[in-house]
């Protein structure tokens, strides 16, 4: 009766729902391996591209016999943003894997379902509990641009729409991590199962390219997430994309919802 007691506190359900699921990560090894996986493969990808960049620039003061201009916003930050959507696509799923799979595994599935919170509660405090996560692996990453900004002059702006891409990126990748959850009660098959899902969602930018300039080819490239996680990267804030991230997160959610809702009558 313990699980039952978790979700009946005196906290309203979201922030009880919320504070468990932290705990749960927290307590867990896999938030601290995926976490430095990730920070380390940032930092390994930030220093190799501003190597490449340093050497370029000293090639071209070489054959300049001056000073030379770089543009680290197109070979620094753009590099890297685009470098770390795959590693996402990679990590995310592990985070996710066990939010809804682990409750049907361990059998916590059924208090969860007859306590006094409603399906709506359950899908929002478990994604905001994740959302937390991921966002705190991101903010330890901003020394890099801010050490670079020590020694260098960029252009902020793309690096902002940059993190603001990848905030975007991974709310929408964890929404499809949580409804893969939804759906079966083994960790490593919600994992795999969000990866074919957002490996899917990736090809469809290819599939966009060879079908040209035509209707569908348009249609097909704006369901893939690639063409609006660029634009961000390059600085371009357009509705069309936000509007992408934020109806295809809630798409996931909702989904999900829809999953554990019909499974309380089961």
């Amino acid at each position: 009766m313990q699980a039952k007691a978790n979700y009946t506190s005196p906290m309203p359900p979201v922030q009880a729902i919320i504070a468990k699921e932290l705990r749960s990560y927290f307590v867990s090894p896999i938030v601290y391996v995926v976490g430095a996986v990730f920070l380390l493969t940032f930092g390994f990808l930030a220093s190799l591209y501003i190597v490449f960049t340093g050497a370029q620039a000293i090639q071209l003061m070489q054959m300049q016999g001056g000073t030379a201009q770089i543009n680290l916003n197109d070979l620094v930050f753009r590099n890297l943003f685009a470098s770390m959507r795959f590693v996402l696509l990679l990590i995310l799923p592990i985070l996710t894997m066990r939010l809804l799979a682990e409750e049907r595994k361990l059998r916590t599935f059924e208090f969860l379902m007859t306590a006094p919170v409603r399906v709506s509660e359950i899908i929002v405090g478990k994604f905001i509990s994740v959302y937390l996560v991921f966002l705190g692996m991101l903010l330890l990453t901003t020394p890099v641009p801010l050490t670079l900004a020590l020694f260098s002059d960029f252009d902020w702006y793309p690096v902002l729409t940059g993190y603001l891409g990848m905030t975007l990126l991974g709310g929408f990748f964890l929404a499809v991590g949580l409804f893969a959850s939804s759906i079966t009660e083994n960790q490593i098959v919600a994992a795999f199962t969000s990866f074919g899902l957002l490996l899917m969602c990736w090809l469809l930018a290819g599939l966009g390219s060879l079908l040209g300039d035509t209707p569908a080819g348009h249609v097909v490239s704006y369901l893939s997430f690639m063409e609006h996680f660029d634009h961000l990267v390059r600085g371009l804030v357009d509705t069309k994309d936000l509007v992408y991230y934020v109806s295809g997160t809630v798409l996931m959610l909702f989904l999900a919802h829809r999953v554990v809702d019909s499974s309380r009558w089961k």
